[in-house]
């Protein structure tokens, strides 16, 4: 299988689409359950996609008629939907089967260690970022151009607590519906399941395209 990187193109304003999951719905049991991963793609994400290309269609009207008067209310749905749709298509994106993941790629490999001195210090950071983020929110293991290396953030509400300009690389979806039917309230103990999850194939193809600016939607690998 060859990597080829699949790049990112022109949306017009209100023409979003839900990505198809890249594997069956029960290929990341017994981690995630087949009606976890059913609910949050085909409910969840297909909520925030709409939700984006509402507030893009109500911009454009909003254009036309030089009527502004309630760009702040669309003005939030559109960073709030439109992040999260960008993090669930990663999402999906950087989980394989259990076992099948692999280990981290050379690149990945360096730039962690270079900046976070050994693979357990990031582990250990981005694993309590994630159970800790405040509210419901995300664990993001990002690419900053602006400083040329790795950061871990945890995004609450999607938009918040993040560094503009940085390119997002392994993300672990902290809100309850991602868990909330396999784990109930127990967050932590989902989160440390799926690590080993982790498709670092995947990572290392995007960790590579973030570092010369790009950001797939899509998976990077294909035939």
């Amino acid at each position: 299988m060859a990597a080829k990187p699949v790049f990112g193109r022109f949306v017009p304003a209100g023409k979003h689409r839900l990505p198809p999951l890249p594997y069956p719905y029960n290929a990341l049991e017994p981690i995630i359950s087949s009606e976890t991963l059913e609910m949050h793609h085909d409910h969840h994400h297909k909520a925030y996609v709409e939700g984006l290309n509402k507030a893009e269609l109500a911009l454009v009207e909003a254009r036309q008629k030089n009527d502004f008067t309630l760009i702040k209310y669309w003005e939030n749905e559109l960073a709030f939907n439109g992040s999260g749709h960008i993090l669930h298509s990663i999402y999906w994106t950087v989980m394989a089967p259990a076992g099948y993941g692999g280990e981290p790629g050379p690149c990945t490999e360096k730039e962690i260690v270079k900046y976070f001195g050994s693979f357990n210090g990031f582990l250990g950071q981005f694993i309590n970022a994630a159970i800790k983020v405040e509210a419901s929110g995300w664990g993001i293991l990002a690419w900053n151009p602006a400083w040329r290396h790795l950061e871990v953030l945890n995004a609450e509400k999607h938009q918040n607590l993040t560094q503009w300009g940085s390119i997002p690389i392994l993300v672990v979806d902290a809100w309850e519906h991602a868990y909330y039917l396999d784990y109930r309230y127990d967050r932590e103990a989902y989160v440390k399941e799926w690590i080993e999850l982790i498709n670092w194939q995947e990572v290392e193809n995007r960790l590579l395209l973030a570092m010369d600016g790009q950001l797939p939607m899509l998976l990077t690998m294909c035939d």
